[in-house]
């Protein structure tokens, strides 16, 4: 008699098309290939303290709905216009949410919303998504949590973020270091910034680790490192971080880690105390540190949706409210437009574009 002892606890393992064959699919054109490469290189720039606009990341906790997705990227580009020689804005289109225990996942994982956890849906979703962001004019950005979803979307991407609670990861550290967007590492959820500190000195060398190939087959992938990463102050259980004390502590330990002083704050989470309504306040606490001096700061980031707040998931009062998150609150959009135009007025510094 044999026992089992592989795949007890496996009810199905099903192939995902590879990617080639859905970057087959649904390809990139040449005109979003040259919009990609150009938003990276502006948020470079930034990065390196050779353009002083305000980077600003900015939009929905998540995308559940790409309808209400694509009137945010409609109304973000007009406003992404008028504030360009001051603010560069990117857009938050996250499609993978980490769960501290249980909860919806993401669009890529869960399209349907029903726990159908049709996989390849969302990674096709997710694609076309960016794709149509990028037509209208307006630079993306994800949070990039599985390590097999960079092959289906990272040549979409003109920024991402590795989260707090795979910041101290191996394996997120190793697949940073393929990447070719520029890309943040966000402090851990207990506060400390020295995981994202050590993150970014293993990113930026090269490593090798099992992946995947276009082909979709398991790989070793070998790496020359990715020069463009960067500390995101998010707060965490020890309280907020945005502070000109905390900026100036986090100065120091990235200057003693040979490190280039470029730090973005992440206003919500633990910096908010997960209050979407203080927002506003810590952006414009940002804005008065970079007026008082403070060249370090280089963006931030903003939760912000069509309508305020959120909604109850997966049990909602009836119909989901169009344009309302699922996943962490949000501001609303008028309250974002003068944000940002109040924002814009106050950082004063000139910019040769």
């Amino acid at each position: 008699m044999h026992r089992q002892v592989a795949d007890l606890n496996v009810r199905s393992n099903i192939p995902l098309p590879p990617p080639a064959l859905m970057l087959h699919e649904i390809p990139r054109s040449e005109a979003q290939e040259e919009f990609v490469a150009e938003a990276r290189d502006a948020i470079r720039r930034i990065l390196r303290h050779e353009d002083e606009r305000l980077l600003l990341i900015l939009g929905p906790c998540s995308i559940h709905d790409v309808r209400a997705g694509r009137d945010y990227a409609e109304r973000l580009r007009s406003l992404a216009e008028r504030v360009r020689d001051r603010v560069l804005i990117v857009m938050r289109c996250y499609f993978e949410k980490p769960r501290t225990m249980i909860g919806w996942k993401g669009l890529i994982m869960d399209p349907g919303l029903d726990g159908s956890n049709n996989i390849p849906e969302g990674l096709r979703l997710a694609r076309r998504f960016l794709r149509e962001v990028i037509d209208l004019g307006v630079p993306t950005a994800t949070e990039l949590l599985d390590p097999i979803t960079p092959q289906y979307v990272a040549d979409l991407i003109c920024w991402s973020a590795i989260g707090a609670r795979t910041t101290e990861s191996q394996t997120h550290r190793q697949m940073a270091s393929g990447l070719s967007m520029p890309l943040g590492f966000k402090n851990a959820t207990s506060g400390h910034i020295e995981p994202a500190i050590h993150a970014i000195q293993a990113a930026r060398i090269p490593q090798t680790f099992l992946g995947i190939s276009g082909d979709g087959v398991a790989s070793a992938v070998s790496t020359t490192g990715n020069p463009d990463c960067h500390l995101v102050l998010r707060g965490g259980a020890s309280g907020p971080n945005y502070s000109a004390k905390h900026v100036a502590e986090a100065e120091r330990k990235l200057e003693e880690a040979g490190l280039e002083k470029s730090i973005l704050i992440d206003c919500s989470h633990g910096n908010s105390g997960k209050d979407h309504t203080r927002q506003p306040d810590i952006l414009r606490d940002i804005v008065a540190q970079r007026k008082a001096g403070t060249t370090s700061i280089i963006g931030a980031m903003i939760e912000s949706n069509l309508r305020e707040g959120k909604q109850p998931f997966p049990n909602p009062d009836g119909p989901l409210q169009y344009g309302v998150s699922i996943t962490d609150a949000c501001i609303g959009w008028e309250q974002t437009e003068r944000l940002v135009l109040e924002v814009a007025e106050h950082l004063t510094i000139p910019v040769r574009l």
